[in-house]
Formats: structure tokens, sequence, C-alpha cells
């Protein structure tokens, strides 16, 4: 009587004697420390008279994170606005955890899974997401009764990575066109839209020609955004002149298309790092073109609330990010405050002098010199 393990698992089973019969039944965890425990519940049942056989099943199914991932993927479909990218962060789960049952799941195991993702070159960014989808998971297999509190507990205690989320890194001007000019034919109206728009990767694929662009009022309408929100992005010249650069097929909705099967492109990672080292450009993701948008329309003097709504932001707090890089705007804003402040009317007659010319003279003393203390 006691703890146990099957020669087929690694979960540990309780082995007990209620009213003279012989019964078992799975803890769903390899935690040795958790199946005790959950072992020394059980006990407590039993010695209470709270435990009986006809209301709890002798062996409860064990499922895998295969069968969970197949439950989620059909659950999701509709759901979530970003389904195609967790479809995409499952499929890296399923290669690691497929067959595993989700009883063995453990705090050790998934922190192991993080430093891997780290060491295949992951930021900690995508590490968390792959996580966090985790737990999502799981939260939706204790509903479907596909696993036992616990094991969710232990899912849970995961905690995340710091992220870098000040990481601002965008291209200089010339660093832009040279870029565009060693893209790839199928890349290159891909990196102009995203360099002129701020879009995301997801939002520019998925562009169409009758629901998202308005070539005649000039605009870019997209109706699903990460925040949720519609966003409406003016197109410019450059921009016009690329779209319209364009081959549209009629029986193609999509902007941009791979012509051999006549998908929209779901990736364009190889091509654009092959664009990078041919221009010369480390340390640069396709995201950071987005970064390279809103960085230019803050030097070039555009307001933060602006840009704001341009990158389809919710609160000014991650535009703020860009705000170090107006200096120029900065100073242009002083300037206009010395200008109103030191260019009243002269005071009426009656009226005292002084409040008048204490500016215009600390000012006159500052640009000839007269008068000030050395």
């Amino acid at each position: 009587m006691g703890l146990y393990r099957r020669k087929d698992s690694k979960v540990w089973w309780m082995s007990f004697t209620v009213d003279g019969r012989d019964h078992c039944e799975s803890t769903r965890t390899d935690d040795k420390s958790i199946a005790q425990k959950i072992y020394d519940i059980l006990k407590g049942k039993i010695a209470l008279d709270q435990w009986h056989p006809e209301t709890v099943k002798q062996e409860r199914k064990e499922y895998t994170f295969k069968e969970l991932a197949e439950k989620y993927q059909e659950w999701m479909k509709g759901r979530h606005k970003s389904a195609d990218r967790k479809m995409y962060t499952i499929k890296g789960l399923l290669t690691e955890f497929g067959d595993r049952e989700l009883s063995c799941f453990t705090v050790e195991q998934l922190e192991r899974y993080q430093s891997k993702r780290l060491e295949l070159g992951n930021g900690p960014r995508t590490a968390n997401m792959y996580i966090t989808t985790t737990k999502a998971m799981f939260t939706k297999a204790l509903d479907w009764n596909m696993v036992s509190e616990q094991i969710l507990k232990q899912v849970r205690k995961v905690k995340m990575l710091p992220e870098n989320n000040k990481r601002l890194r965008y291209l200089c001007k010339e660093e832009c066109r040279e870029l565009v000019n060693v893209c790839d034919p199928h890349l290159q109206p891909i990196v102009i839209t995203a360099l002129n728009t701020g879009m995301r990767r997801g939002e520019i694929l998925g562009l169409q020609w009758d629901k998202h662009v308005d070539l005649k009022h000039g605009f870019i309408l997209l109706d699903k955004t990460k925040n949720g929100q519609r966003r409406e992005i003016p197109i410019n010249d450059t921009l016009r002149a690329t779209l319209l650069s364009i081959t549209r097929r009629l029986d193609i909705p999509y902007v941009f298309f791979d012509k051999a099967t006549g998908k929209p492109y779901a990736e364009v990672k190889k091509s654009f790092a092959s664009a990078l080292r041919r221009a010369k450009i480390t340390d640069f993701h396709f995201h950071d073109l987005r970064h390279t948008f809103a960085s230019h329309l803050v030097m070039a003097g555009v307001d933060i609330t602006t840009v704001k709504e341009l990158l389809g932001h919710k609160t000014l707090t991650m535009t703020l990010r860009y705000a170090h890089l107006a200096p120029a705007h900065k100073v242009d804003a002083v300037r206009k405050f010395d200008k109103y402040l030191n260019t009243q009317d002269p005071p009426k007659e009656g009226e005292p002098e002084a409040d008048y010319y204490v500016f215009t003279t600390v000012r006159e003393k500052a640009t000839t010199g007269v008068g000030l203390s050395r």
C-alpha cells in the first residue's frame, strides 16, 4: 500500500484499501512530493468516510499534450485574433511535448524548455510566449477535466523571464535606401510598405486589395489589429507608386502572394535575412522596420499623439519610447515660447514697465555680455 510507479508511466499511483477491498488511483503527477501530499489528502478522506468507489473512477484517462493541442486549436478558431500566431507557437510545443502525458508536466521541465528556447536563439519575449501559451492551454485542460488542479498549479508556477521592451533599433536614411535596393523582387514592396506605414508583418502579409487598400482615397484600412481597434493609415506617394507597380491578379485577393502557389506569404524571414546580409545590416529584425517608421516620424517633427495613432497604440506609454528622438522639435517649442513671452506689446500709458522689461533686459545682456558677472 502506498505510492508506486507503473512500468509504462512516470506518474505516481496510489494503492490503498477501503472496506477490505484494494483500490488504485493516479496522482496525475511525476513529482513525488506532490504525489505524497495527494496521497495524504486521500487517506484523510478515507478516515472521514468521504471517499466512495462508486463516485470515483478507479483509473482516470491519461491525456497527452498532443490531445490537448488538437482540442485547444479547434476551440481557438474564431475566438482569438492572434490565432495564427498561437498555432505557430503550439506547433513548436508539440515538437517538444507531443506524446508527453499532461500529468507529467512540472515547473523544472518547463523552465528547462525556457532555457532551451534561449539556446536556440530566441529572445526572452519569445521564450515567454511559449510558456504563456502553455499556461493558457492547461487552464482550458482543467475546464475540460483533462488535468487535475495540482498540475495546473505546477504549470502556473513557472515564472516569466525578464524582457527588454526598451529595445529601439532603427535604420538611418542611407540604410533604408540600401536595404530596399538589395531586396529580392518579391520582398522589396513588402519592405517599402513596412517603412512607409509602420504596419506589423502579419498586417502587411494579410493585406487584401478590396478589403484593405483604398487607392482612390489614399488609405489602408485595417479592421483587425493587435489591440482590436480599427486603424487607418495614409498612403504616401512612395507607397502609392509601389502598390501601383504590383501586378494584381483578379483571382487572388491578396496584395503580396507567392506566384508559384497563389497563396499569401506566411513568412519572409529567410529572404529578409538575406537582404540584411547584402546590406551589411546587423542586429535588426523585421519588426524594427516599424521602429524605423516611428523614429523618423518623430525626428521629422510629427507630434507624439499622431505617431501613436499611426502605429495603433492604445496608450501613449509605448509611443513615448520615441520621444527622445525629437530634440530639434523640443528646441523649436522652447524658441516659440521665448518669442511669445518676449514680444508682448509695450505697456500702455500709466502701466508699470518692470514686467515688460525684465526679460528683454536679461536677453540683451546675454547677447551683448554687458552687465553679466564673470
